[in-house]
């Protein structure tokens, strides 16, 4: 599910300048979130909580969701060159260009050897 729009990303150091104003000063988290400039009021009361559990650690965790593709993994980069290479051949032969010995244009394969 998306993030919603504006949410923002606050730094370790603000989350935990927000649990000590709570701990050792006694603000309330009214405050808190006034003082630090933070959007959403329940947020440090949800820090405050995943502290008490979890630690300063579980204030670091990177952010829940679906892992980015890795989109230039070499196996990847290495099919588009070669499919590049195909078109730019393929586009010199009809052009009427000749191609530089050694380039004999070949129909592409893919891994698994299918024909494209």
């Amino acid at each position: 599910m998306a993030r919603k729009k504006g949410s923002k990303d606050y730094p370790l150091e603000l989350k935990l300048e927000a649990i000590r104003l709570f701990e050792e000063e006694g603000l309330p988290y009214k405050e808190i979130t006034e003082r630090l400039e933070i959007r959403d009021p329940g947020r440090a009361k949800a820090w405050m909580r995943i502290y008490r559990k979890e630690g300063a650690a579980g204030l670091k965790k990177p952010r829940k969701g679906r892992p980015k593709k890795d989109r230039d993994s070499p196996e990847e980069r290495i099919r588009r060159l070669e499919m590049e290479n195909t078109i730019l051949k393929a586009l010199a032969i009809e052009l009427g260009e000749e191609l530089p010995e050694g380039l004999d244009i070949e129909p592409y394969t893919d891994y698994e050897g299918n024909s494209m």
